[in-house]
């Protein structure tokens, strides 16, 4: 199947037809009273040369494997994706245009990921959806290589492009020169970003903040750079041209780019060809208004009186893309069943990666860790549940920001994900490989990810420090929001870190990011229950999940029967249900719950001897992942935490937020309310109160409040 562009076939009714987009882009936010056409309507050529004549896709089959990918980073401007959604019988209709920014309706303010057919990923804080975009080309080439590697350039089923529009407002925010950096450098010849270079912000002339030669980054990024200028050197449109065949030309150009990823800067005028309203900051952010919209309209040749006004012949043209994509598909559906019926095995994992299903048996030989005092830290644990996973399912790839060593993110044996000239001492170089490295980007990587699991049925992870977590945040609230399954290793989860000091010491944290709906935030106790949490994380398919890791030992705790005490020990499949019952007290119900989590649980643990030989009955909670316990029936929940027993003390080496709830008015926290210090772990422990001693004490505290 050819992936070259044929020639342009661009008549009168295609200009009536991007006509009509502007008159409804300015239409849909008059009649709601906010939002911005400025963008959408000097946007409109652009969008529907690509949706039109550009990209490979079928509006009747929006999840089809083999079509392109179309990001708006600039998610404010979601008319400008709306109406070619419209226009090419995507589902869309009119009333949808009607119903922009309302209450349930198909066009919210910004797009939004599985809400509106055609809608690739969630886009709406700037810069975002260009790291989703670089995600999405790195997760095609990835696929391909686990699918059809043998392949020869653009010969294979699951070669297709990425095309992303992106604003000023894209380009300066941070995270896209992260992402485009990392592009450059992956040499992803299947991406293609269109920057429109309006000059306006919210702020007007983006001469305020914004004066930088961005074509020489992305030059200096590795990108291959195009400039298609249809404003020429005046900004009052007296030279305005919109050269549709010079910027169909440049992705032309761009398609034949195959080892570097492509940047167009495409020169417009924001609300474009509104007389008064174009090249203004008005224009971006609110509606025309009847008068200036009329006028408009007269300039295009279309009747004034007349809104949300589409000729018959034009919709009938555009939903020619229908028949067209039906055509492609069919034609591509050829070419994959060649191709499986070569592959048994191909298709197999192509079915898995499609409804994302694990393998049959895939935890089976997950590591067990024997009890084990001295014991060993959660990161290391992780490290080899990652790779008894990674023998099985080879849709699992992930790296980290520059730390794979004190992640233990790596897969052992695997080439990394770089193309081979790349390759170092260390690190061995494929188009192909495994091991991500997203470099010191935390930002990007956690965008990147979203890009990776919106576009297929891999499972990513990425690692960095806790409290780098910081850096990222605004990405892992998106794969929130898209309920997408990618899992972040945040290791050095508290001051048991040690001597870095209090600015890699995450205090506020966990509080912070358990404020995160849809987030699964997970702080195994040992080895064993790091296992059990990557199992569970795996078996989920509808939210991301954040594992936080000690950088300490800490015990492997008994499991079954201990033989030398005859107590106990709860498995570790407990996990799974967020919060369980890891030792018991002994004679009847406690006087007291200890819950904690993470490396402090082993503080409840030797709590719970001190409190015993004072003859207090102390059961110890282990509770790894909030979340998941608070979605069990209120019947568990309080099997684990009985509402009989007052007394209660919860003890985490964090803030004391978020605590409160399960320890009740009489019970107490066991917390850290001030930054950290840069000294050996036991020390910052012992001096910040963090003992079994605290914890036992405020049992005592806890069973004195509760009998007052």
């Amino acid at each position: 199947m050819s992936t070259a562009l044929p020639r342009l076939d661009w008549n009168d009714i295609d200009d009536r037809a991007v006509d009509t987009a502007r008159a409804l882009a300015m239409d849909a936010v008059q009649k709601v009273g906010n939002g911005h056409p400025g963008t959408a309507m000097s946007l409109a050529p652009a969008a529907y040369l690509l949706f039109q004549k550009v990209m490979r896709h079928n509006p009747a089959d929006p999840q089809w494997t083999g079509r392109d990918r179309f990001v708006l980073s600039c998610g404010h401007s979601s008319l400008t994706q709306y109406i070619q959604l419209y226009l090419g019988g995507w589902g869309l209709e009119l009333d949808d245009l009607k119903a922009l920014r309302t209450w349930g309706s198909k066009t919210p303010g910004h797009p939004e990921y599985s809400h509106t057919a055609g809608v690739e990923t969630t886009t709406g804080p700037l810069g975002q959806g260009v790291a989703n975009a670089v995600g999405m080309a790195m997760a095609a080439r990835y696929e391909r290589g686990l699918l059809d590697p043998d392949a020869a350039p653009g010969d294979s089923a699951f070669d297709h492009q990425i095309y992303c529009i992106a604003s000023d407002g894209d380009i300066e925010e941070g995270i896209s020169g992260e992402a485009s950096s990392i592009a450059g450098h992956q040499q992803l010849g299947n991406l293609t970003l269109i920057y429109d270079d309006n000059k306006i912000s919210i702020e007007d002339d983006t001469d305020v903040a914004f004066t930088e030669d961005v074509a020489a980054r992305y030059r200096a990024y590795g990108w291959h750079v195009q400039e298609v200028d249809w404003a020429g050197s005046d900004r009052d449109g007296s030279a305005y041209v919109e050269d549709v065949p010079a910027l169909y030309a440049a992705i032309r150009a761009a398609r034949k780019e195959t080892t570097r990823p492509s940047f167009i800067v495409l020169r417009t005028i924001i609300a474009w060809p509104a007389p008064n309203a174009q090249d203004t900051g008005k224009s971006h952010g609110s509606a025309l208004g009847d008068d200036e919209i009329a006028a408009t309209k007269k300039v295009m040749g279309m009747d004034p009186a007349l809104t949300f006004d589409v000729a018959d012949d034009v919709i009938a043209h555009t939903r020619e893309a229908v028949t067209r994509g039906q055509q492609e598909q069919a034609a591509w559906q050829l070419q994959f069943d060649a191709w499986a019926d070569k592959n048994r095995a191909g298709r197999a994992l192509y079915e898995r990666l499609r409804t994302r299903t694990l393998p049959e048996g895939w935890d089976d030989d997950l590591p067990q860790f024997p009890a084990d005092e001295k014991g060993v830290a959660t990161r290391k644990a992780s490290g080899q549940v990652i790779n008894a996973i990674a023998a099985k399912v080879p849709e699992m790839w992930g790296g980290s920001a520059d730390l794979a060593e004190s992640n233990n993110t790596t897969i052992d044996g695997a080439d990394s994900f770089i193309p081979v000239e790349h390759s170092t001492d260390m690190w061995k170089g494929n188009p192909y490989g495994r091991v991500l490295h997203f470099g010191i980007r935390e930002h990007a990587m956690g965008a990147i990810m979203n890009g990776i699991a919106s576009h297929g049925g891999t499972r990513v992870f990425g690692g960095t420090f806790l409290t780098f977590s910081d850096y990222m945040r605004p990405a892992v609230r998106l794969a929130a929001i898209m309920k997408l399954p990618v899992t972040y290793v945040w290791t050095h989860d508290s001051i048991g870190l040690g001597e870095d000091g209090p600015t890699h010491q995450p205090i506020e944290h966990l509080a912070a990011l358990r404020a995160i709906p849809n987030l699964d935030v997970v702080r195994p106790a040992d080895g064993n229950e790091t296992a059990a949490a990557w199992q569970t994380i795996l078996g989920h398919q509808d939210r991301p999940a954040g594992l936080c890791l000690t950088r300490q030992n800490v015990p492997t705790f008994p499991r079954g029967s201990d033989a030398d005490t005859g107590e106990h020990w709860a498995d570790a499949a407990g996990v799974a249900k967020g919060g369980y019952v890891l030792v018991d007290a002994e004679g009847g119900l406690p006087d007291v719950v200890l819950i904690g989590t993470g490396s402090e649980v082993q503080l409840a643990v030797q709590a719970r001897a001190l409190l015993a030989a004072d003859g207090i009955r102390a059961r110890v909670v282990s509770m790894p992942c909030v979340e998941w316990f608070m979605q069990e029936d209120s019947s568990y929940r309080q099997t684990v935490i009985p509402p009989t027993v007052k007394a209660r003390v919860s003890v985490e080496a964090g803030i004391a937020q978020g605590w409160r709830e399960f320890v009740g008015d009489y019970g107490r926290i066991v917390s850290i309310e001030h930054y950290g210090a840069s000294a050996d772990y036991q020390r910052i422990y012992n001096e910040f109160g963090i003992t079994a001693e605290a914890v036992a004490q405020a049992a005592r505290d806890s069973i004195s409040a509760a009998e007052a």
